[in-house]
């Protein structure tokens, strides 16, 4: 009897404590309202910027050779000198040049005697006209001699390549020099086909390099190409720098800045942002009147340092949380918190 009325006691206090514990469980889960910090969010003008990486060219490459094998007499000129239009850059040998020099001025001896007799009838028209070709073709041939024997610029630019020695004999496997003009420097971008309409020849870009980190220079689209890439659905345009002090130098990575214009759209603070795992869905919670919160999924466009532009999704003056979301639920009540 006394070993019955024992176990009631331990059964009684068993029992006391489990509604003790529910109750305490209960009072907890009533207290547990999940505490968040928000942000009134507004529309402002947000400019609408592609960026295009490419590489720095230079506007025009001229590769400076003979036009036949020949001896290499004398250069002038090194790499990175900067040379201008017509400068001398090299003499090959002299050789045939000077035939050449002796055969014009015997031609032209030839053509003014001929020249005397055909006006006093003293020669056939056959002889002069014969003669007055062969003179031609001589003046022609010393011409061409001459451009390929004393070698010259035809571009103010700078010397980026030698690759051959005084003395070396041009073998025509690669040019003796190679001079580029970097100024202006030219960049080309590809762009998608629903930009077309909008970009127009004159607009004023952003550029900025690796070489010099967050130094802006401003670029202007000097050329639209006509037809759009059937495969990527982008089409080319050249973007030029005037590059007046030679700052810019081809082969460097660059990032072409294009603005778009303006759109007025609701600026949020990138901290507000969610994404749903699996869909990859984007949304935010936003603060309802009654202190519940609206699960809003959202379109996001351009990114500015912490904040987002959102294209579509979220209305003017919202408030959106910006932390305790992982514990929120669409519907579910929220204590703010500063």
């Amino acid at each position: 009897m006394k070993r019955i009325h024992t176990l009631l006691i331990t059964a009684s206090a068993i029992v006391m404590m489990s509604c003790g514990q529910s109750q305490q469980q209960n009072t907890q889960h009533v207290a547990e309202t999940p505490k968040v910090t928000v942000a009134t969010v507004n529309a402002e003008y947000v400019s609408q910027l592609s960026v295009y990486p490419t590489t720095i060219e230079a506007d025009i490459v001229n590769n400076i050779a003979p036009q036949s094998s020949a001896r290499i007499s004398k250069i002038y000129v090194e790499i990175g000198d900067k040379v201008e239009a017509g400068q001398t850059l090299a003499k090959m040998d002299e050789v045939n040049l000077e035939k050449s020099r002796l055969q014009l001025i015997n031609d032209s001896i030839e053509f003014g005697r001929i020249e005397q007799l055909h006006e006093i009838g003293a020669t056939s028209q056959s002889d002069y006209e014969a003669m007055s070709l062969k003179y031609d073709v001589s003046k022609k041939t010393y011409k061409n001699l001459l451009e390929n024997t004393v070698l010259k610029s035809p571009i103010s630019g700078v010397v980026t390549a030698r690759n051959y020695d005084e003395g070396d004999m041009y073998a025509m496997a690669q040019p003796l020099f190679v001079i580029q003009k970097i100024n202006p420097v030219k960049m080309l971008i590809n762009i998608s086909e629903s930009k077309y309409s909008q970009i127009k020849k004159g607009m004023e870009v952003d550029i900025t390099t690796e070489a010099y980190g967050d130094q802006v220079f401003k670029g202007v689209v000097d050329l639209i190409h006509p037809t759009i890439n059937a495969m990527t659905h982008t089409f080319s345009v050249e973007v030029k720098f005037a590059n007046n002090d030679l700052t810019l130098r081809p082969g460097m990575f660059a990032r072409v800045t294009v603005n778009w214009g303006d759109n007025f759209n609701v600026v949020i603070p990138d901290r507000s942002v969610m994404k749903q795992v699996g869909s990859g869905e984007q949304f935010v919670y936003v603060l309802n009147p009654d202190g519940t919160v609206t699960y809003t999924v959202i379109e996001l466009g351009r990114r500015m340092g912490n904040r987002y532009e959102v294209v579509s999704g979220l209305e003017d003056n919202s408030t959106v949380v910006l932390t305790g979301q992982t514990r929120l639920k669409n519907g579910i009540a929220v204590e703010v918190v500063k």
